[in-house]
C-alpha cells in the first residue's frame, strides 16, 4: 500500500472553505442532518470536516464520510483514501496557523462499548499543545 506522502496532491483551494454538501441518507442522524453539514469547514471526495461540538481542545475536527456507515471498519478504500489526506491536510493547516500546537491524537471509537455515541462514523482529530494534559479522546474515560 502506498502512503499517503506519494498520493498526488490536491489543490487545497478546493478543499478548505463554505461547503455545499447535500443531506444524508438517515433521517435522524447528527451528520447526515444538513444543519451539520452546513458547519462543514472542508471535503475532499467522500469525506468532509466539521468542528467537534463538545472539543477537547481548540481546533479539534472531525472528519466525516459523506455516506450513511456506523463503523470505520466498513469504509471503503476510497472513504478511508479520503479521509486520511483530508487528515494530513488539516493537520498542515492546524499546525500552520498554530504554532503552539506540538502533537495530536488522531481516533475513532467504534461500538458503543468503545465510546461512540453518534452512530455515523466520524474521526477525531484533535491538537495538542505543549505541556498540557491529556484529557482523553473517550470523554470522562481517562485521567492521566
Amino acid at each position: 500500500m502506498v502512503g499517503y506522502r506519494h498520493m498526488p496532491r490536491r489543490n487545497i483551494d478546493n478543499v478548505f472553505g463554505p461547503c455545499d454538501i447535500p443531506a444524508g441518507t438517515r433521517e435522524g442522524c447528527t451528520f447526515c442532518s444538513v444543519e451539520a453539514r452546513r458547519g462543514a469547514t472542508a471535503r475532499l471526495g467522500s469525506v468532509f470536516a466539521v468542528p467537534d461540538a463538545k472539543p477537547v481542545s481548540d481546533a479539534h475536527v472531525l472528519v466525516v464520510p459523506l455516506r450513511h456507515v456506523q463503523d470505520y471498519f466498513d469504509l471503503t478504500a476510497r472513504e478511508l483514501r479520503d479521509a486520511n489526506e483530508l487528515l494530513a491536510l488539516l493537520r498542515r493547516r492546524i499546525l500552520d496557523a498554530d504554532p503552539s500546537v506540538t502533537g495530536f491524537n488522531v481516533g475513532v471509537n467504534c461500538g458503543v462499548s468503545a465510546g461512540q455515541r453518534i452512530m455515523h462514523v466520524h474521526i477525531h482529530l484533535i491538537p495538542r499543545r505543549g505541556d498540557e494534559p491529556v484529557k482523553g479522546v473517550i470523554r470522562n474515560k481517562l485521567a492521566y
